[in-house]
């Protein structure tokens, strides 16, 4: 097949298979955030570590187990957050796919510098179970508008960004149109030159955030813990990064969603709510920069560096 140098594509066409404490902890960091944003010379300049550990349990949340996606490697354990409510029907087939062990015994198949890490069954040998259905959903489903979160600043790929159930997003207020955004981290969908895909090939990005594939691919979540797997891994020396036969590629164990996993085996996280007033404070930090350090602010904050903050649950399974 033809493969188009700036996009994630399938390796090759497909042969389908069979068919109030806390009120007052959080005025703290918020005052706390404001003084030091204001240049008070006599105050240390708060820092996001500051932030988040006087952070109240309430503005942290936990994914949903059966929206976390649990890829196991050699080196370790990638944990993946499905984006439920923006590709229901990617989500859907996700889980169906992991359910049946589609993925187990695959491999990465190609690391791209400065762009995608992509997972995949090569060759097509694999049937994919009858519940998998293609579909387009290069935007959010039907209702996102209303929970987006904008944020304050320019972009030029949308009219307005912000976020969208904790994931970066983008908005077109005129037409009510919500999508997610190609930040690092991002999983999607890998598809041909047709818009529809299904999730059997899957990839990460690992790279400065290639945002010209915004609603072009069908993006279905965020890796949460374990990116450094992936953005470690050798380069593909072939085209677009695919490895070549004579190279090595790195297997996948398992993937599981952690729904299925027993308790104890699970990797217990949290993450800060982008509607939370930590992370309102954890914004104005980033933006406006008062360290020792800068000798200029740049008092403007661009959706893809904007932290989204993960921790292990205090108290969790190691």
């Amino acid at each position: 097949m033809t493969r188009f140098i700036d996009k994630p594509v399938r390796s090759r066409p497909r042969s389908r298979g069979p068919a109030l404490g806390s009120l007052i902890t959080t005025t703290l960091v918020v005052a706390a955030a404001v003084s030091a944003l204001a240049g008070d010379v006599a105050a240390k300049p708060v820092t996001v570590a500051d932030l988040l550990a006087n952070a109240p349990a309430s503005d942290w949340r936990t994914p949903d187990p059966e929206n976390t996606l649990y890829m196991d490697l050699e080196k370790g354990r990638v944990v993946i957050e499905l984006a439920a409510r923006v590709a229901p029907q990617h989500v859907a087939n996700i889980r169906t796919l992991a359910r049946a062990h589609y993925f187990d015994g695959l491999a990465i198949i190609r690391v791209q510098d400065n762009y995608v890490v992509q997972w995949a069954d090569p060759d097509h040998h694999r049937p994919v179970p009858a519940d998998v259905h293609p579909s387009i959903e290069l935007t959010a489903a039907a209702g996102a508008d209303a929970r987006f979160e904008p944020l304050a600043a320019h972009d030029v790929y949308a009219p307005q960004v912000g976020f969208l159930d904790g994931f970066p997003a983008a908005r077109d207020a005129r037409s009510h149109r919500v999508w997610l955004a190609h930040c690092y981290g991002m999983v999607g969908a890998g598809r041909d030159d047709p818009p529809e895909s299904d999730g059997t090939e899957l990839y990460a990005v690992i790279g400065h955030a290639p945002r010209q594939l915004d609603r072009n691919v069908a993006l279905l979540g965020r890796v949460i813990k374990g990116m450094e797997l992936l953005s470690s891994l050798p380069r593909g020396s072939g085209e677009m990064g695919f490895y070549l036969p004579a190279e090595p590629v790195t297997p996948i164990r398992s993937v599981r969603i952690a729904a299925d996993v027993p308790v104890a085996e699970r990797t217990p996280l949290e993450v800060l709510r982008t509607d939370s007033p930590t992370f309102r404070a954890v914004l104005e930090q980033r933006r406006t920069r008062h360290e020792a350090w800068f000798q200029v602010s740049p008092d403007r904050i661009d959706l893809c560096n904007v932290p989204l903050p993960v921790r292990a649950i205090p108290g969790g399974n190691p």
